[in-house]
């Protein structure tokens, strides 16, 4: 699972990349984006501009899910003899988002695979977890492979608008913009570091072009793995 990426381009060269004609994040400062920072994407405003803005990372939980959390919670809390309304808690209930798209038969998926919930998620590298000789977890790196050490390319992603509700119990109900990015079978060299799952990239403009605007069933083509050796290890 992909919880960490690395995106060192500027608004102008995301935004020629992927056709955009608008942003609204005014300067980006290169980093690391971990799960729920806010991060730059490209996607479909409600006025069809295809425009730069920022979303936080981590897309809603299942309702099963965020059910099975407040349920421990009101156990715990029964177990303190506590007085709670479960409906008030599982409203309540914090949901620290969903990074990783994987199986997009879910029902819970569906919803939000259409174009007008497509995103595209810059990146310059991105971060599998690994393990050194002594078996000690060390993050292993990839990018395109080539000469450019910081090369542009984009996650197949989906976003949502305008999410409520609770992220973190000491921040309270919120509303925010929130995407995250499909992931598929990995390819080498990500498969040897990490045979479970790598992120669904595209580096094409037609690839880009169908990502966001194809219907389901020829977009869903695209959620596959890079050629072995189209990414190197940093």
């Amino acid at each position: 699972m992909c919880n960490l990426y690395r995106q060192r381009s500027g608004p102008q060269a995301i935004m020629d990349m992927a056709k955009a004609m608008r942003s609204t994040v005014g300067n980006l400062a290169p980093g690391d984006v971990y799960p729920d920072y806010a991060a730059p994407i490209i996607r479909t405003a409600a006025d069809g501009v295809r425009e730069l803005a920022l979303a936080r990372w981590g897309m809603p939980s299942s309702s099963k899910a965020i059910y099975e959390a407040a349920t421990k919670r009101a156990d715990r809390l029964r177990a303190k003899t506590t007085e709670f309304d479960f409906q008030d808690l599982l409203k309540n209930e914090p949901d620290s988002g969903t990074t990783n798209v994987r199986n997009t038969a879910s029902t819970h998926w569906k919803r939000w695979l259409e174009p007008s919930h497509r995103c595209l998620v810059p990146f310059t590298a991105f971060s599998e977890p690994g393990r050194d000789a002594a078996g000690k977890y060390q993050p292993a790196w990839f990018k395109l492979a080539g000469d450019d050490p910081d090369p542009l390319a984009f996650f197949a992603g989906i976003h949502l608008p305008a999410w409520e509700g609770v992220r973190k119990i000491k921040t309270g109900w919120e509303q925010a913009d929130l995407f995250a990015f499909l992931t598929t079978e990995p390819s080498e060299p990500v498969k040897s570091i990490h045979p479970k799952a790598m992120p669904v990239i595209l580096t094409e403009t037609d690839e880009i072009e169908a990502w966001m605007t194809a219907p389901w069933p020829e977009a869903s083509a695209l959620q596959c793995a890079l050629p072995d050796g189209a990414l190197a290890t940093l």
